[in-house]
């Protein structure tokens, strides 16, 4: 079916909010639209087996017996519907529409029902009525021809996403919702699944994949497909886990039609309820979406950190609240087969933020260390931005393994893809470019080939694929102090500081005691023995007592106490210098250099009097990818730019005296 056709199709389901147009808010048109087109598809597959399903019910009229096994036969899929109603049957009596419509509803198999639920079905249906125009709906959609010979279940897909993208536009979802276009999925699963090409062809062989945020199932279908193509005897079972009630309505309803269990598609939240606990399988894959927090299950998930460790999913670390995604890379990463048993291959979209958000030490950071320190990180690559329907932003596929080739061991791949793409004809959304079939070849060959064209400083593709050690993306940060260095001097300024210090405020006479300095107004001293000598001398002239402790002492020296770049070094009771947290600095250093040789060689030829303390080094971990393949392009010459302003000016000119005259 070409784009025109399936855009067609989707056309006429939408079509209904002319219907719904003035009783139902713009963002509630895909409450109607999406459940009923499901509908009219299982009606539509249910078609062919609908006599015989209806014959093996008159059959067991009246037993006491389960039938579900046999309808469920009978109907030659997963799911059934026990009744004689149609939605073309159900229009013949516009005044028992409703009724007829929710029996319908009611003799599907119990897990249709569930889907259905999802959608409050029921409640819409209540609510159409009300609003007289249920019939008309029904209607509609009993005209809308999706029999799987005219819409195959791929196609089906298409018409799916097409309504979901229209309702997600509708609804205003943010830019971090978004669904994935099919050329991603394709390219995503190459990536995934390629380097398997063998072992995917032994006869008999059994694949699974998961995709904890499956969406429509989009994914799912793709890698389903991509794996029978190289061996279509080869069993490949889908599971998913899906928030969002419509879409795994809309992804369970596509497994029904497929017949593969649509009890593998669980409903809830992946970090909150594991859907699949305990599991493992071949394959993992997601799109995710970007930027979401994670507050609605922040108690879950901190519990198991904290208790479970690295016996739960997220015992690397937790990223900050407003941005779950490195939650996802983990949650689905404990679901990896044993290398024993296989081993695992995953691949997630991520936005650019888990490259290199969190400093040394913090969450995401720690995460990446896990990842890369267990060399588990085949390969990022970074893909054109203005790809997807809600956002335009720049994404990337990490794609990880626990079975590296040999060849690739301790090794990253980067790989930039962002220059394969072509513009769409027609914007959908953001969605404003595509990575094309041919474009999808050759990024899978080349990442195919990625380790010898990095080596080879001949091959034309050499600059789009850098090839970098694990430890390469690890950095110490260091702390730089320099001393503290001050001359002392007593002005009005530094005196008012004095007095309102707290510890001159507890004295017995702190007004006394200030006043007993200040003939010292306009004094300067170079050192700190010289400064309070003299200040001590005018307190006990006044007959007063100069207080004794280190809080009065600090106070006093933080009050009269002026940064000079040529003053006094302070120190503390041990002599060593103190250091100045205005002139403190950090540095990230390889972590396969020496710290102090950088000190050496970066900062002291600058400043001499620096030092690194020890005890505030932090291990680090981010991958700077566009550092990494950044082009200088130096500016343009003065002459040139000169040259075409005053070629712009004498246009100018040139077309206002056309407008003069």
């Amino acid at each position: 079916m070409d784009t025109s056709k399936h855009t067609e199709l989707a056309n006429h389901a939408w079509s209904v909010a002319d219907l719904l147009r003035g009783d139902y808010k713009q963002s509630d048109y895909g409450k109607v639209i999406l459940p009923f087109t499901v509908l009219r598809r299982l009606e539509c597959v249910l078609e062919p087996t609908r006599n015989k399903v209806l014959e093996t019910v008159e059959r067991f009229k009246g037993q006491d017996i389960d039938t579900d096994r046999f309808l469920r036969k009978a109907s030659g899929h997963r799911f059934y519907n026990a009744s004689a109603y149609r939605l073309k049957k159900i229009t013949g009596d516009p005044v028992h529409v409703a009724k007829y419509l929710n029996e319908y509803v009611a003799a599907f198999s119990p897990n249709a029902r569930e889907v259905l639920a999802k959608y409050e079905f029921a409640r819409q249906v209540k609510r159409l009525d009300s609003a007289n125009l249920l019939y008309q709906v029904v209607g509609r959609f009993a005209d809308l021809d999706l029999r799987p010979e005219v819409v195959s279940n791929h196609q089906m897909g298409y018409i799916f996403e097409e309504l979901i993208r229209r309702f997600a536009e509708q609804s205003n979802e943010t830019a971090g919702e978004h669904f994935t276009p099919r050329e991603v999925i394709e390219l995503m699963v190459n990536l995934l699944v390629a380097p398997d090409a063998d072992a995917l062809s032994t006869p008999g062989a059994i694949r699974t994949v998961l995709d904890p945020a499956c969406g429509t199932g989009g994914m799912l279908s793709a890698a389903e497909e991509r794996i029978t193509a190289f061996n279509p005897d080869a069993t490949v079972k889908v599971y998913g886990q899906e928030l969002n009630p419509e879409s795994w309505a809309i992804c369970r309803s596509d497994l029904m039609i497929k017949g593969q269990d649509p009890d593998n598609i669980v409903f809830g939240n992946s970090f909150s309820k594991d859907g699949h606990q305990n599991a493992t399988f071949d394959y993992l894959l997601a799109n995710p979406p970007f930027g979401v927090e994670w507050k609605k299950v922040k108690d879950d998930v901190e519990w198991e950190h904290e208790h479970l460790g690295d016996s739960g999913r997220f015992g690397a670390g937790l990223p900050r609240i407003n941005d779950g995604s490195l939650l996802f890379l983990q949650h689905m990463w404990s679901k990896r087969k044993p290398v024993g048993n296989g081993g695992s291959r995953m691949a997630i979209v991520f936005n650019g933020s888990p490259l290199f958000t969190g400093a040394a030490e913090s969450g995401e950071s720690k995460i990446r260390q896990w990842i890369l320190e267990n060399d588990w990180l085949e390969a990022i690559v970074a893909l054109p931005d203005q790809l997807f329907y809600n956002t335009g932003i720049s994404t990337y596929f990490w794609i990880l393994t626990n079975r590296k080739a040999p060849g690739h061991a301790g090794k990253v791949i980067l790989l930039d893809a962002r220059d394969y793409w072509q513009k769409m004809r027609k914007s959908l959304g953001d969605k404003r470019k595509m990575i094309a079939p041919d474009q999808i070849g050759e990024i899978t060959r080349l990442y195919g080939e990625a380790l010898a064209v990095a080596e080879d400083p001949n091959h034309p593709l050499h600059g789009k694929v850098k090839v970098f050690r694990n430890e390469d993306f690890g950095y110490r940060r260091i702390t730089v102090e320099r001393p503290l260095r001050l001359r002392f001097e007593l002005t009005e300024e530094t005196l008012a500081a004095l007095a309102s210090a707290k510890p001159v405020q507890k004295l017995d006479q702190p007004e006394q005691f200030i006043e007993a300095l200040r003939p010292l107004l306009g004094s300067t001293w170079p050192t700190k023995a010289e400064a309070f000598n003299a200040l001590m001398d005018a307190v006990v002239s006044a007959g007063l007592l100069w207080p004794s402790g280190t809080p009065f002492t600090k106070a006093v020296r933080d009050a009269i106490g002026v940064r000079d770049p040529e003053g006094e070094v302070q120190r503390d009771r041990k002599g060593n210098a103190e250091p100045d947290p205005d002139l403190r600095d950090f540095e990230n250093v390889p972590l396969d250099e020496d710290t102090e040789d950088y000190l050496k060689r970066e900062v002291l030829p600058h400043v001499p009097d620096a030092w690194i303390d020890h005890a505030k080094t932090k291990i680090g971990y981010e991958i700077p990818f566009t550092r990494h393949f950044y082009i200088y392009e130096p500016p343009r010459p003065l002459a040139e730019i000169d040259s075409e302003l005053k070629a712009l000016e004498a246009e100018i000119q040139t077309l206002l005296s056309e407008v003069t005259e």
